[in-house]
């Protein structure tokens, strides 16, 4: 219900947008330092990714990591 609907006031507040990570902000490092100890890229299930999927989709992060833990264990088994 109420968690699928609204963007929590913290992840924006860190820079995790509907319309991506704001330049400048907490986020961005993040982002930055993921990228750099990843060789280039920020893997898929970090808690940047997650973060940012979160702040796109407008799904709290409570619901976010909820939808990670379920797909994520579908993708294990069938992988």
């Amino acid at each position: 219900g109420v968690a699928l609907v609204g963007v929590p006031v913290g992840i924006l507040a860190l820079g995790f947008t509907a319309t991506g990570i704001a330049a400048g902000s907490v986020a961005a490092k993040m982002m930055s330092a993921a990228a750099i100890a990843n060789g280039g890229g920020v893997a898929a299930g970090s808690i940047v990714a997650v973060l940012q999927s979160a702040g796109a989709a407008g799904l709290s992060l409570g619901a976010k990591i909820g939808l990670g833990s379920v797909f994520g264990s579908l993708g294990a088994t069938a992988g």
